[in-house]
């Protein structure tokens, strides 16, 4: 049995053909920066790819301080969606990363359609990019303040928006698990063109301190991920991947090879490691070598065939 790195690599199917990745080991939004801060920790073209932090049209300042705090097994986060916007990430980050072999995901959010479509079109023309992940865990300014990813129809619209801006970019969107049907939520942008679906995205969740009888976080309220969020991520996983026939990303709690094959178990195409990242920034360029071992040790012979093969 072919045990390298090699017997990893996959091919995703979208509307215009393949997304071709060396291995299903992705490194998350938000855990990663612009791939430039993991470089010095090891080679990006060791991944299948890696997702930006979020992008916006405009510089964002993020939100007030303290932004992390650690809960047991997870990770509290209300960054903000701090960035610097994409006039700079074309022009300062993008040229710093290697011309060959790294697959870069753009991952951007907005406050209404147009500003989706508008950095979809920009975005578009960029050769290095492989794709684009929609973040619609933001709220539709629009609609009073909704997540565009508790709602149906807008979600829906956000992906119909920045699909028909994409140009030859696949379009994922990424889920939130904040809803009450994930399974809805994933038909309406299946239906409305993504060729792909991402999930989750963190849990919303907050920690306080009784001495101080203060939240933990500057904002109170916060996006929980890590290890403790990973039954969640699976079972989202699952519920999405039977409901619609476009490829699914798991990510949600992904600390090992064993992690990941429990994602690929349930339906997904591939993984998005994030939180782990921080603990141990190169972690996830080891992943690829410990899959293929971990896939020899369990006698699985192909990523394609051990998909979505859970016995209910």
């Amino acid at each position: 049995m072919d045990s390298g790195p090699d017997k990893l690599a996959i091919a995703i199917p979208w509307a215009r053909g393949l997304l071709g990745l060396r291995n299903p080991v992705l490194a998350a939004s938000g855990t990663f920066g612009y791939g430039v801060e993991y470089m010095p920790y090891g080679d990006l073209a060791k991944l299948g790819a890696f997702v930006t932090k979020g992008i916006s049209l405009r510089p964002m300042p993020g939100n007030p301080l303290p932004r992390v705090a650690e809960t047991p097994c997870g990770l509290l986060n209300s960054i903000g969606l701090q960035n610097c916007g994409v006039e700079r990430f074309i022009s300062e980050y993008l040229p710093c990363l290697p011309d060959k072999g790294v697959k870069v995901i753009a991952n951007i959010y907005a406050h209404n359609l147009e500003e989706f479509a508008e950095l979809a079109g920009i975005l578009s023309a960029e050769t290095k990019l492989a794709a684009l992940e929609v973040n619609i865990s933001c709220p539709n300014v629009e609609a009073g303040g909704l997540l565009f990813g508790q709602d149906p129809q807008s979600a829906g619209q956000v992906t119909a928006a920045v699909k028909k801006r994409s140009g030859t970019l696949p379009v994922i969107v990424k889920l939130t698990p904040n809803v009450t049907d994930i399974s809805e939520i994933a038909k309406a942008c299946a239906d409305s063109g993504a060729d792909m679906i991402s999930c989750v995205n963190t849990l919303s969740a907050m920690a306080v301190d009784v001495r101080s009888r203060k939240p933990l976080l500057g904002k109170g309220i916060g996006g929980l991920s890590g290890a403790a969020i990973k039954p969640v991520a699976l079972r989202c996983v699952w519920q999405v991947a039977r409901a619609v026939s476009i490829p699914v990303i798991g990510i949600g709690g992904i600390n090992t090879a064993e992690d990941i094959l429990e994602f690929i178990l349930v339906g997904a195409w591939a993984v998005q490691v994030g939180t782990a990242n921080f603990s141990g920034p190169d972690m996830i360029f080891r992943l690829p070598t410990e899959l293929a071992s971990r896939m020899d040790e369990l006698g699985i012979a192909s990523l394609e065939s051990f998909r979505g093969s859970l016995q209910m």
